[in-house]
């Protein structure tokens, strides 16, 4: 009995099962519009879901990712506000030493080097309890004004369909490929089992 034939079975099924998975993710993005065969109407799974996708994507950005109560109290922390007093230090004592003396000649004849130092002590303690309340009054304002939501429902919602699909391939392209490779060992395996099967009948 001739048993070549029974070695392309595995071969096959393993070839049928990478190229039902390469179609599976290819129906991912295509058809891109609606095409209706026989009465039943086809298309891309995403390009079809493309406002639920905007409409979700946006309320879990809006809501979980970026959090304007989260970003308020970390750039209002006492620590963060520490790490940019050295800069707004250099340049109080920039303005005290050199702009105020181009400016107001006269006054900065009698603001000697132990005034400035007294001067930007008191600055840097008054912008130290100011920057908090700018801080947090800025935040309420921006949360009014930027609607999160909204700004990612929009740009997801009006992506092309090739740029939702290039955006999704390049995030999942190795799944992408692990699935195919995948069907291909499965459909290999149970060709064996098939073998196994035949030769013991």
């Amino acid at each position: 009995m001739n048993y070549y034939w029974l070695i392309l079975i595995p071969i096959i099924s393993a070839l049928i099962g990478w190229f039902t998975n390469w179609v599976a993710i290819k129906m991912l993005f295509h058809p891109k519009k609606p095409v209706k065969v026989l009465g039943i109407t086809f298309q891309g799974v995403f390009p079809k879901k493309q406002y639920q996708f905007a409409e979700k994507l946006g309320k879990i950005v809006g809501t979980e990712l970026l959090s304007f109560k989260e970003i308020e109290q970390k750039i209002s922390h006492p620590e963060n506000i520490q790490k940019i007093m050295p800069l707004v230090e250099g340049h109080i004592d920039n303005f005290l030493r050199v702009k105020l003396s181009e400016q107001m000649p006269v006054i900065s004849m009698f603001i000697g080097n132990k005034t400035i130092e007294q001067l930007k002590a008191v600055f840097i303690n008054e912008l130290q309890e100011l920057f908090p309340v700018i801080m947090n009054n800025y935040m309420h304002k921006l949360q009014n004004d930027l609607d999160l939501e909204k700004i990612v429902f929009e740009k997801v919602k009006n992506f092309s369909s090739d740029k939702l699909e290039e955006m999704l391939n390049s995030l999942m392209q190795k799944e992408f490929k692990f699935i195919e490779i995948l069907g291909g060992i499965l459909g290999f395996l149970i060709g064996i089992i098939q073998v196994i099967i035949t030769l013991l009948v």
